[in-house]
């Protein structure tokens, strides 16, 4: 019986080292650009992933911030709406550069309904000198969090110590907003705003944050919540929980934010302080990752599962000219939604091998905590929820089987 038991335990260390392998090379070929060898040595030590596409720019530094010619109390105060809500997103220098990020992301407040005036209470938080430069040409309220102690104008690679430091910076610079009596609109800037988002708000949440996967209720603790938007109220439960995420972090080193916040959105703490959470639905908030297919009813886009910044810009710009031509059809036929988005395009492999690249950093992170049989557990039932993502998303397609 027991050398049965070391039998069956050895086929499965052997299969599971199998699969491994496989979903490995699966993501070089999707990656393409990436060889094997710079792949495989960029985890040693620290399991840098300097090898990987660039997918997300710095976003917070130090707070010492440099360049201010008024506080941020006062920059706040100018841009909030009545009820002192403000629109926050964060610009480095990769984002800032001509045609790039932020000019789409600006263009998508203009040519959007009845959104244009949210830009004057939209304000640009830049971690560089270069994108605070041109934050004050293209935009009027702009605040600078420049560190003479590091350098992040350039972007993050995802899941390196350097993102992992920026995401959580950016957590504890929002807990300071709420602190200073703020509500906020957090929004990243590769996020398209084409309708007011706040008659979708519920008015009595504390916490509400768009979903990569929203899987039909809207507080379903099994949706997949996406940090890049939320709206937050300032009291003092959200100020409490920002605390709980933010400290959250020791107990779940080497995760990001948003993994830190699947973990916790269950912890009794939660309930115990009162907050009450909300997941938006991807009708409304969409993204590449689960678009939304009524653009009669969508408020903000996001270029999210998309890795390299040439596939999302050109992605944006083709989301931009599909917004654009909605609007140029008579309301009968807007009414019939005949138009919907042409994205994915080139950012469309990317939701394969953003999950990809995302477990393999786990194991490589986690290896002593985590068993390959478990392993190919998680990657095998991940790689099928994707394929029933690509599935919705292109129906016409060849069926694909992860079983296979």
């Amino acid at each position: 019986m027991l050398q049965e038991s070391k039998t069956i335990h050895l086929r499965r260390a052997v299969a599971a080292s199998f699969f491994f392998a496989t979903v490995s090379l699966s993501c070089l070929v999707l990656l393409g650009d990436v060889d094997s060898h710079r792949f495989l040595s960029s985890f040693h030590s620290s399991y840098s992933l300097s090898g990987f596409t660039r997918i997300f720019p710095s976003v917070y530094n130090d707070p010492v911030a440099t360049s201010n010619e008024y506080p941020l109390e006062k920059i706040l105060n100018d841009a909030a709406m009545k009820d002192r809500t403000v629109i926050l997103t964060t610009l480095n220098e990769a984002w800032a550069t001509p045609n790039s990020v932020i000019d789409l992301f600006l263009e998508s407040f203009r040519i959007g309904d009845r959104t244009s005036t949210f830009l004057n209470h939209l304000v640009i938080i830049a971690l560089d000198q270069k994108a605070f430069a041109r934050c004050q040409v293209i935009h009027t309220h702009c605040f600078s969090l420049v560190s003479e102690e590091a350098d992040f104008h350039e972007e993050a690679y995802f899941m390196t110590p350097r993102y992992l430091m920026m995401m959580w910076k950016r957590i504890d610079f929002l807990r300071t907003v709420l602190e200073m009596g703020y509500n906020f609109v957090f929004t990243d800037a590769d996020i398209m705003w084409f309708r007011d988002p706040f008659p979708q708000f519920d008015l009595h949440a504390d916490f509400q944050i768009a979903c990569d996967h929203f899987t039909g209720g809207f507080d379903d603790v099994q949706n997949r919540p996406n940090g890049g938007f939320n709206y937050v109220k300032s009291n003092n439960r959200s100020i409490e929980f920002y605390k709980f995420w933010y400290s959250s972090r020791e107990t779940y080193p080497g995760y990001h934010d948003q993994d830190v916040l699947n973990f916790i959105k269950v912890h009794p703490f939660i309930t115990d302080i009162g907050l009450k959470m909300r997941f938006l639905d991807t009708t409304n908030f969409g993204g590449l990752c689960e678009p939304s297919r009524d653009l009669n009813q969508v408020c903000t886009m996001h270029a999210n599962c998309c890795l390299g910044m040439d596939s999302k810009l050109h992605d944006l710009r083709i989301m931009l000219q599909d917004w654009k031509h909605y609007l140029s059809l008579p309301p009968s036929l807007k009414r019939l939604s005949v138009v919907s988005w042409r994205v994915p395009q080139k950012c469309r492999l990317a939701i394969y091998s953003s999950l990809c690249i995302y477990n393999l950093t786990l194991f490589f992170a986690y290896h002593s905590e985590t068993t390959l049989y478990d392993f190919s557990f998680f990657v095998h039932n991940g790689l099928k929820f994707l394929l029933s993502i690509e599935s919705l998303l292109h129906p016409n397609s060849t069926e694909k089987s992860v079983e296979e």
